[in-house]
């Protein structure tokens, strides 16, 4: 029998729908190249019917607690990161995403800014340090933002994180990239940059449970 993490279980009675329907729209929507429109049509098929709009409003307000939930059981990850942060529209302008990946492909952490800039990545330097400890090595392109935040980090830092320019050794991570670009580009760009912020989080979530970066049961609603 499944068992929920109470914050979710929670989220879920409060939307008046069948559990199973709930966490199977959700969970496909962040996982697969899928439209809201293209969920509404293949419940439809197996007798369900849902709104397209009530499959995101269920997607917005659920996928923040899975998110925590699952921070509170990440896997902890390497001391080597490979940094880069990758284009992705909101309201028709680019904003930009920072992620980053372990030597072994585990994703580090990953932060939405509206600006790439020394500021912004400073920021989620600061972050994934926070949560994930502070790494022996990173690797970056040539980005100066980029070069410049983890400077003003080591000058704070006793032990100075080793810093390694090489747009070779971060192509693991500009790989990875691509993941988040296939599920996002039927979504057709986002609409707000919460909904942007919650979404993709949503996706590297389950793409993190589905690598199995969460310690103990593989059930990802737990």
């Amino acid at each position: 029998m499944m068992t929920l993490n109470p914050a979710v279980a929670r989220v879920l009675k409060r939307l008046h729908f069948p559990l199973d329907v709930i966490l199977t729209c959700v969970r496909w929507y962040v996982a697969y190249p899928l439209s809201l429109r293209n969920l509404e049509d293949m419940m439809a098929e197996r007798g369900v019917s849902v709104d397209h709009s009530t499959v995101h409003r269920w997607a917005v307000k659920l996928l923040p607690v899975l998110e925590k939930a699952f921070r509170l059981r990440k896997r902890p990850v390497g001391k080597s990161w490979r940094m880069d942060e990758t284009c992705i529209r909101v309201k028709g302008e680019w904003r930009y995403l920072y992620r980053a990946v372990d030597k072994d492909g585990n994703t580090i952490d990953f932060l939405l800014r509206a600006h790439r800039d020394k500021t912004a990545a400073r920021r989620y330097f600061e972050k994934s340090i926070a949560q994930n400890g502070a790494p022996e090595t990173v690797t970056i392109d040539k980005s100066g933002a980029n070069l410049t935040a983890l400077d003003a980090i080591n000058a704070d830092r006793e032990k100075p994180i080793k810093i390694r320019q090489s747009k070779y050794l971060n192509n693991l991570v500009e790989q990875d990239h691509r993941a988040i670009k296939r599920r996002t580009r039927p979504m057709l760009g986002f609409k707000t940059f919460r909904c942007a912020r919650i979404l993709l989080a949503g996706i590297e979530v389950n793409d993190m449970n589905a690598s199995r970066q969460r310690a103990g049961t593989h059930d990802e609603t737990r």
